[in-house]
């Protein structure tokens, strides 16, 4: 059961039990949620996180779980720590496009990958 806060702070670069940030990454995560949700990915009436009790299998089961991992690592990054370079935050956003694109589509199934 992998904590969905300590699995976006390692990808920062943080290291979990460094507790300095998380309310600003739980406000962020959470943002990112109610966006996941407009594309209809995870449970209908919507998901938040207050601590870093929630894990993965809290919010989504199936083979979507990747993407919806990376899209919300790549909006958190923006959000709470955005690159300095021009041409990497574009690279960023298309990847952000592609993935809201693909999980609209997977959403848009209304499958068990949208638990």
């Amino acid at each position: 059961m992998e904590s969905i806060l300590d699995s976006i702070k390692k990808l920062l670069g943080i290291q979990p039990e460094y507790r300095a940030f998380d309310e600003d990454l739980i406000i962020h995560i959470n943002t990112v949620f109610i966006i996941l949700n407009q594309l209809n990915i995870g449970p209908e009436e919507g998901f938040m996180i207050v601590d870093g009790s929630e894990s993965w299998d809290d919010f989504v089961k199936g083979i979507n779980e990747t993407m919806v991992k990376t899209y919300i690592y790549l909006k958190v990054r923006l959000m709470f720590d955005p690159p300095t370079s021009s041409v990497l935050i574009d690279s960023m956003n298309n990847m952000i496009s592609e993935l809201e694109w693909r999980l609209f589509l997977e959403g848009d199934k209304g499958g068990e990958s949208n638990e």
